[in-house]
């Protein structure tokens, strides 16, 4: 077992850890993973947290002090950003292509989409500053009085799913927010309050380029000793990384069989649902998904890098993407994300120490398709049509949604809700997609930690910098 590659060790333990669930659903054994196996997965996470935020402090100063001039940091930086960017437009209109061949919200029968529809119309009867958005109205029929009366009555006695609650709160604070709140946020008044908090890793990253940009303008001999501790403190990290990893095929293992044993309990026919599910939607979302790590970024690489096979890519970032999958998590991804890229595709400590913390944060391709996704399925579920400039404000809503989501799992959906109020629909509406959303973010954060390492091949090979790689 310890000859075979760690992309492959990860499989083994994903995949028993799937086996090994179902099993213990058939067997009644569930309580027994969640109360015995489930937290060690849960310790892995949190050593991949506990690491990952320094990780990034020192990696980034490292990386930012390492170059020779402060005008090759803002070329960098420039070409990172509009690469994540363009990464994330093409990403959300991929999604919005395919919601809208597929119409995944439209295969359902014509009942239910009535009910959901005159739903939605009573939600905006309701609410203010909203109104129906493509002019119909079935809610003002007599015919469908009596059916009106019911699903009001439902409605009332139903309420607000509290499990909703605290995402639309959480989304109705970010809304209220002034136009640069965004641009305030970035800046830590307290650094170790920062690094205690994966949701403000954004603020760790400007602290440590502003940190690293500073020891560029001191002389060299002045700072030597500082460089010297930043450069030992990243060894360190990066051997615990090393370390970490050595057991993470257990731990893999161990979260998959928890997760799924929490999600499913006893109920063996549950867990098949769980990975069926919205069937319809979840096709069109892995399509997409699928299509951005199997085509476009492979084919990007092959194109723009010269000499890079495209298998060999795909292969070379194999353990991060497994990594990605059991996670759902792109910070937690981040140490194995930034090993792959180094030694498997050649990208510099420099550059890889300065693109990947900053796409871990920012750059969300897979979390930005699954909004577009989701919020069209949504739209055709509760037949409500949306035109080409409220789609178009889906795509620019979405991209920049996908900046600020945090870096942790199912934190799309808080910033769904922002993209479903956009275009004037229901936010409530996400409870929709909660009984499939834990698989399907597994899925996006591979695109996520995919799309990093594209963009950080991508910058290197623009510098001149890309060496020891799979191009060899």
């Amino acid at each position: 077992m310890k000859s075979l590659p760690i992309h492959v060790r990860i499989l083994v333990g994903l995949l028993l850890g799937i086996i090994w669930a179902v099993l213990s659903s058939f067997l009644g054994w569930s309580q027994f993973n969640i109360d015995w196996i489930k937290p060690f997965g849960t310790i892995f996470i949190n050593l991949l947290k506990l690491i990952a935020v320094p990780l990034v402090l020192f990696s980034i100063i490292e990386g930012v002090s390492s170059l020779t001039e402060v005008s090759r940091l803002g070329r960098m930086g420039i070409k990172t950003l509009v690469l994540y960017i363009i990464t994330t437009l093409i990403s959300v209109s991929v999604g919005l292509i395919l919601v809208n061949l597929y119409e995944p919200g439209e295969r359902v029968s014509e009942e239910q989409r009535i009910d959901n529809r005159i739903s939605y119309e009573l939600w905006v009867s309701s609410t203010n500053g909203v109104e129906i958005i493509d002019g119909r109205c079935l809610i003002c029929d007599s015919d469908n009085s009596d059916r009106v009366a019911k699903i009001r009555r439902t409605e009332n006695e139903k309420g607000i799913d509290p499990s909703v609650q605290d995402k639309l709160q959480n989304a109705e604070a970010t809304k209220e927010q002034g136009p640069l709140q965004s641009l305030v946020d970035m800046i830590p008044s307290n650094i170790f309050v920062s690094l205690n908090d994966n949701g403000l890793m954004l603020q760790v990253i400007v602290f440590a380029i502003f940190f690293g940009v500073t020891l560029l303008m001191i002389p060299r001999e002045k700072v030597n000793g500082v460089i010297d501790f930043v450069h030992g403190a990243n060894l360190v990290f990066l051997k615990m990384v090393e370390i970490v990893m050595k057991g993470a095929p257990f731990f893999v293992f161990a979260l998959l069989a928890g997760v799924i044993s929490e999600m499913a309990g006893d109920d063996p026919f549950k867990v098949l649902e769980i990975f069926k599910a919205l069937a319809q939607y979840s096709v069109v979302l892995v399509v997409g998904l699928a299509f951005m790590i199997f085509g476009f970024y492979p084919v990007i690489i092959h194109l723009a890098v010269k000499g890079m096979n495209y298998m060999s890519f795909l292969k070379s970032m194999g353990a991060a993407q497994l990594l990605a999958f059991t996670t759902s998590s792109s910070v937690a991804t981040l140490p194995m994300t930034m090993e792959c890229v180094k030694k498997n595709l050649g990208v510099p400590e420099e550059t890889a120490n300065f693109v990947l913390p900053i796409g871990a944060t920012i750059n969300m391709d897979g979390t930005s398709l699954y909004q577009a996704v989701a919020v069209v399925f949504l739209a055709q579920f509760h037949m409500v049509d949306l035109t080409l400039t409220q789609q178009i404000t889906i795509v620019i809503t979405a991209t920049l949604a996908s900046i600020g989501t945090a870096a942790v799992p199912s934190a799309g959906l808080v910033m769904m809700i922002l993209v479903l109020q956009s275009v004037g629909l229901n936010p409530a509406w996400i409870a929709i997609i909660f009984p499939v959303d834990r698989p399907l973010d597994m899925c996006r954060t591979v695109v996520n930690v995919t799309g990093d390492a594209t963009v950080a091949t991508l910058v290197a090979s623009s510098e001149g910098q890309l060496g020891n790689s799979v191009t060899k």
